[in-house]
């Protein structure tokens, strides 16, 4: 499990097994996986009988509480060895180590280094011996480590900094930016003549959701089968996703499998459409254990649409360090969805009617 707090969240991590066996492995190895080379960082790597349990960031310098959550996280995960590594400057850096040495203390986890790194050089707050911890720090450049060649070969990256992962999620631009905005106006155009046209507001928004429905089970598999959605298709997704029971839908089948399709419509849907599928991306990421991606992801929803309830609700389980457990096995099916929300009424179509009207132009 890898976790990102720059708003604070951990991560529980799968991730192929890398050998450490100095300083140098360990800063090495934590941009492969965090996702990223950390700066101004907090880095704490959970391990049990030699396996990572946790991977977890926070920026520093920390917000009061931060670690607050972190004791209960070592426990459920049977963390009892901990490696931490801080990134900055020591007056940063050395109270958020110590604090967390304090925690280790607290739960019985041996805290097997500790490690300050800046601008090349690292510092381990546990050796004393001035022959190989000098005072002026050991340099080190991570990549040209065994320990990087290993992680590539594995399949894993290690982006320059966190804002080149932010930009793997951001919205597309130029010319499919265009064809996204025409299909949009496209589909918008169709349900508001729809609902113009009905003589039963009802029956047009039981259509509408089945519809819907239809198209949430269509995408997974096309995805599933290694195709894509066209603009079009994409487009109406994107509108069918406003109504809370369309996106429940999509929530109830969730596999660790689907993230490339939200991933897809975060990045190409109009951004007032976006927030759904972003927290459908985050919800993935989350259960495959990357909360790196699950935290950039929410915070692209919020940013949107600071009130949109699933992406909070994410946001709060990401920010306490909860496992993905603690919803993967509660979800309601949909025939269990269908009997708490009642019939479908024309009033399930308010979100989607309140984003019809606010159109911005392209970009």
């Amino acid at each position: 499990m890898t976790t990102d707090s720059s708003t604070p969240a951990p991560a529980f991590t799968d991730e192929p097994r890398l050998t450490l066996a100095s300083p140098s492995d360990v800063l090495a190895a934590v941009p492969y996986l965090v996702g990223f080379h950390p700066e101004t960082s907090l880095v704490v790597i959970g391990i049990d009988r030699g396996t990572t349990k946790v991977v977890a960031r926070w920026g520093i310098p920390l917000e009061p509480g931060a670690l607050d959550p972190l004791i209960p996280l070592l426990e459920r995960e049977s963390v009892t060895e901990m490696v931490i590594v801080g990134y900055g400057a020591g007056e940063a850096v050395t109270p958020a180590v110590d604090e967390v040495r304090r925690l280790a203390s607290r739960v019985g986890a041996k805290v097997g280094e500790a490690l300050r790194a800046h601008e090349g050089r690292y510092w381990s707050y546990l050796c004393e011996v001035p022959s190989c911890c000098p005072a002026q720090g050991t340099p080190y450049d991570p990549s040209t480590s065994q320990v990087a060649a290993e992680a590539t070969v594995r399949g894993l990256v290690a982006l320059p900094d966190r804002e080149a992962l932010e930009r793997t999620l951001a919205p597309v631009t130029g010319p499919v930016r265009m064809a996204m905005h025409q299909a949009t106006g496209e589909a918008i155009a169709e349900v508001r003549a729809g609902l113009t046209a009905t003589p039963d507001l009802d029956a047009y928004a039981r259509r509408f959701v089945a519809d819907g429905l239809a198209r949430v089970r269509s995408a997974v598999r096309i995805h599933a089968e290694g195709g894509r959605l066209d603009d079009a298709e994409a487009a109406r997704l994107g509108l069918d996703l406003a109504i809370i029971r369309v996106r429940d839908e999509a929530w109830t089948l969730m596999d660790d499998s689907h993230a490339p399709l939200w991933k897809d419509l975060t990045r190409r849907l109009e951004p007032r459409f976006a927030p759904p599928a972003a927290s459908l991306l985050a919800m993935a990421a989350w259960r495959a254990g990357n909360n790196v991606h699950a935290t950039i992801a929410l915070e692209r929803a919020l940013t949107i649409d600071p009130a949109y309830s699933m992406a909070n609700l994410l946001m709060h389980a990401l920010r306490n360090l909860l496992s993905p457990s603690v919803l993967r096995d509660r979800l309601p099916t949909p025939a269990e969805l269908d009997a708490a929300m009642g019939p479908v009424h024309a009033a399930w179509l308010l979100p989607l009617v309140n984003l019809l009207d606010d159109e911005p132009p392209p970009r």
